[in-house]
């Protein structure tokens, strides 16, 4: 286990692996910034974005797509340390204290995202979900009632499609059988009732067997759920609130975490250590490679 050196984050997420560069990407949400990490050279460095970041996922042609507080948009990174932002399409749902959430793309390269209310104490069931593709733009939400919409991941065949949410009063992980040519989840099903597990599911990601790991958000911990949703593994990690983990690296065996620290997030007494670091670790798995939006 490794941490990067990077300074911590209020609240790290949507790690995202780019074969193109041989780079990864992560955002820290309220700081408004994206993250990037060589892994050749280890180099890192962060770019500034005009809002919230809340995921990213890179594009065929180079670039990121991201969902942010007020749409979607094509981000480009430029050279002094800023983000070229060009705005793609944004739903009549968002507004002041809304934004979008967790993201990433379908193994057709449709960009996938959902948007929630940021007052996390309203529990509104609000959040809706929605499909992003250039040629025919942005869906009509394709799942509503979401409180904080989370743990987008695709099986390797791209025909199930899973989602969480992760308000504390929801904890719970779907299935959907989906439509690969029209990109329509439908089926929706119980994967896992994660109020039976230690912590809330966060960000997620799929390994090459078809198992699901879920960033165990609370409880310190990545949890591997089988395709049929037994629980086969844990991985203690050393930092309280994990949210996110993807698989990269040239040989798609290394996982980068990213992770909250409540007390820069503006909630809880200071925590130190770990909290809000990235880390890169080797679970003695592979992943598969995510498709690039377009791509």
């Amino acid at each position: 286990m490794e941490r990067v050196d990077a300074p911590a984050c209020a609240v790290g997420e949507s790690p995202a692996w780019s074969a193109l560069e041989n780079a990864w990407y992560w955002v820290d949400i309220p700081a408004r910034r994206v993250w990037r990490l060589d892994a050749a050279s280890g180099a890192v460095a962060s770019f500034a974005a005009p809002e919230m970041v809340a995921c990213v996922t890179p594009a065929a042609g180079g670039g990121l797509v991201a969902g942010m507080e007020s749409g979607i948009f094509a981000l480009r990174l430029t050279p002094d340390g800023a983000l070229d932002a060009t705005l793609l399409a944004a739903p009549p749902t968002l507004g002041p204290g809304r934004r979008f959430n967790d993201g990433r793309c379908d193994r057709q390269g449709r960009f996938w995202s959902g948007t929630m209310c940021m007052d996390m104490g309203a529990a509104r069931a609000d959040g809706l979900l929605y499909r992003y593709d250039a040629v025919r733009g942005l869906s009509a939400p394709l799942a509503e009632g979401l409180v904080t919409q989370n743990g987008l991941a695709w099986s390797p065949d791209g025909c199930t499609m899973y989602l969480s949410d992760s308000h504390p009063s929801r904890q719970l992980i779907w299935a959907f059988d989906y439509d690969t040519v029209e990109g329509v989840p439908h089926n929706r099903r119980l994967f896992v009732d994660m109020n039976a597990y230690p912590g809330r599911p966060d960000g997620a990601t799929v390994d090459a067997d078809g198992c699901y790991w879920i960033a165990a958000n609370d409880a310190g911990r990545l949890l591997r759920f089988t395709p049929d949703g037994h629980l086969d593994r844990e991985l203690a990690l050393p930092m309280a609130k994990p949210s996110m983990c993807c698989f990269g690296g040239a040989g798609l065996d290394t996982l980068l975490v990213t992770s909250i620290d409540p007390s820069a997030a503006g909630g809880g007494a200071p925590q130190g250590g770990w909290a809000g670091a990235t880390l890169l670790l080797r679970p003695g798995v592979t992943g598969i490679p995510e498709t690039p939006f377009g791509g």
